[in-house]
């Protein structure tokens, strides 16, 4: 599972983070969903986004394959959803279209593309191409925005409470 940050400053992206959510290691699905729900809930407590965008299912046909992968990501929904951020999904296509221009392009030619645009090398990129595909999701939201997006700057969760007293529970 592929993760990207982006970060907007003066309108123009800037990636801050890549990477992937090895997932290898562990045999029991259930262990998956936890190590994915703590990494997730890791990456955002360290960069503190405003949104989030996934990538949305599509239809294939192993029925297992998309249950596995709908759980997935539920999981890192409901870690975005429990600092209240908001998540926007896009489907492949768009994704595709948002970054080739081709909504049938292949995911080594959008690696490649991101690579252009946000001026990646190989090493930022590694070797798996889930990290480009969400990074891809990310650079998908940010080109659909119509507002010029503004970054809060908080330098930690008690910066964040003291500046946002009505979003937190006690």
């Amino acid at each position: 599972m592929g993760y990207g940050v982006l970060h907007i400053v003066d309108s123009k992206p800037e990636v801050v983070s890549l990477g992937v959510i090895d997932l290898r290691k562990y045999a029991n699905h259930y262990l998956k969903l936890a190590h994915i729900h703590e990494r997730v809930s890791g990456i955002i407590q360290s960069y503190l986004p405003d949104e989030l965008a996934i990538e949305a299912p599509f239809f294939g046909k192993n029925v297992q394959s998309m249950l596995k992968l709908g759980r997935a990501q539920g999981v890192a929904m409901a870690a975005a959803l429990e600092r209240d951020i908001p998540i926007t999904e896009y489907a492949p296509l768009k994704i595709k279209m948002a970054i080739t221009g081709n909504g049938q392009a292949s995911k080594e030619q959008v690696a490649d593309m991101l690579k252009r645009m946000l001026k990646l090398n190989d090493e930022m990129t590694g070797p798996f191409l889930d990290a480009t595909d969400a990074l891809a999701a990310a650079y998908c939201h940010y080109l659909q925005l119509d507002r010029p997006v503004t970054t809060k700057a908080y330098s930690s969760w008690k910066d964040f409470i003291a500046k946002n007293p009505g979003k937190v529970v006690k």
